[in-house]
């Protein structure tokens, strides 16, 4: 299952439109033992990355039952992160401090979407 993009997802990401905001839906689904480890790895970011970058959580909470859902589509959490730019998130995740951190994300989750979002004009 897909946890982290990779550097090529992230290239991409960034070029296909660097100047203008953006918000990424994360949907979490942890491993057995895996909040505390997100938990840790959600307060360093918190704290110190998402301020350094201009980035805002604009919405975290648990996942509860499904209204409307395929089998496997439930999720145990959901953000919403605002970013003003790609190209600010890129360098948040190329930031050898940050990446000192994304173990704790990797290990804490059986799977992960990363979905980067526009608003409707």
């Amino acid at each position: 299952m897909a946890i982290d993009p990779s550097g090529e997802n992230i290239r991409d990401f960034v070029l296909a439109d660097p100047e203008g905001p953006v918000v990424m839906l994360n949907l979490l689904r942890f491993t057995a033992t895996g909040r505390d480890s997100y938990d840790q790895y959600a307060r360093a970011v918190g704290t110190t990355f998402l301020p350094r970058y201009g980035g805002e959580v604009l919405y975290a909470g648990d996942g509860d039952t499904a209204l409307v859902a395929e089998d496997g589509q439930q999720w145990d959490a959901v953000l919403l992160v605002r970013y003003p730019s790609r190209e600010a998130f890129g360098r948040m995740v190329a930031d050898p401090e940050y990446q000192q951190f994304t173990r704790l994300r990797t290990a804490a989750l059986q799977e992960a979407v990363l979905q980067p979002t526009r608003p409707w004009r």
